[in-house]
């Protein structure tokens, strides 16, 4: 009966963490940039495109294939520093977590 005691406490604190991290999640923003700079993506943690930037020089027309290849660049690495901070935060809030050896968090 104490484990189990132990195991809803437990779970109550990570229900707590849980709420924290998906709080600061909402917070973050990261910026993933390409081509030196020219082009600028902001996103928020989960995802979502909050920002772009692009500087004018880019702005021709037979240019247009450069200049989409450069957005994509620029998100892509906007999420990657995303799912960076997110793991780093999920390792933190899960660290002295009782979980068995092998198993990861979010299952």
């Amino acid at each position: 009966m104490k484990d189990l005691m132990g195991m809803m406490k437990a779970a109550q604190e990570m229900k707590g963490r849980m709420e924290e991290f998906q709080t600061q999640l909402a917070e973050l923003t990261v910026e993933g940039r390409s081509g030196g700079g020219m082009v600028t993506v902001t996103l928020s943690g989960k995802g979502e495109m909050r920002g772009l930037k692009i500087d004018p020089s880019l702005f021709k027309e037979d240019d247009v294939s450069v200049l989409e290849d450069l957005i994509l660049a620029a998100h892509n690495d906007a999420k990657a520093k995303a799912e960076t901070e997110m793991n780093a935060k999920m390792q933190e809030m899960t660290a002295g977590l009782p979980l068995p050896p092998g198993m990861k968090f979010p299952f």
